[in-house]
């Protein structure tokens, strides 16, 4: 394999810190997080719900999280209602990108689509992996006062496959974003 083309990936993928989750734009967020951050608390929450799933290989769910939005880097974050009229062919975007690389970007490819299609237990725990995240996004941009942000939160609800994502969204409803460091403060 050409390493060149490794590096020519690389900096493709580095686009995604780039890119918008442009459906937040619909909420009223004027500064949504970029599509390199939402992969990579994506592929947190897919090892954990792999875990919780009892998964055998929490790694490959997480893998499959980090490249399942890697078409983004050229055809971009086409949300929902843009996409009813707008279409793009994702899998031969994928399939291109990956082609230089040989038998690593077969590999990758093969990620990118168990997630697409959703046929596999990996990528099904993946896919809730992601929407798990747009959730988690929805709350704390509930929480900054987007009340429009709660349709991503419902429609997450009734999308998700795993039982472990389903408890998890069901106590994320319960959870506010900031909790985490409470308790962990100490004055002197």
């Amino acid at each position: 394999m050409d390493t060149k083309n490794v590096w020519k990936f690389i900096f493709e993928m580095a686009q995604l810190r780039r890119i918008k989750h442009e459906g937040w734009r619909l909420a009223g967020v004027d500064q949504p997080e970029s599509v390199a951050e939402h992969s990579l608390r994506a592929a947190q929450i897919a090892y954990l719900l792999a875990c919780l799933e009892n998964y055998p290989d929490p790694a490959e769910v997480a893998a499959i999280a980090v490249f399942h939005d890697m078409e983004e880097c050229r055809i971009g974050d086409i949300h929902r209602v843009a996409s009813r009229y707008a279409s793009a062919d994702k899998e031969r975007c994928a399939r291109e990108q990956t082609a230089p690389l040989g038998e690593a970007g077969e590999r990758i490819l093969g990620l990118w689509l168990q997630d697409e299609r959703k046929d596999t237990t990996a990528g099904i725990i993946a896919k809730d992996a992601d929407y798990l995240d747009m959730a988690a996004m929805a709350k704390e941009y509930l929480e900054r006062g987007y009340d429009s942000a709660q349709d991503w939160i419902d429609n997450v609800s009734k999308a998700l496959r795993t039982g472990s994502a389903k408890a998890l969204i069901a106590d994320l409803k319960q959870t506010e974003s900031h909790e985490w460091w409470q308790g962990l403060k100490k004055l002197k």
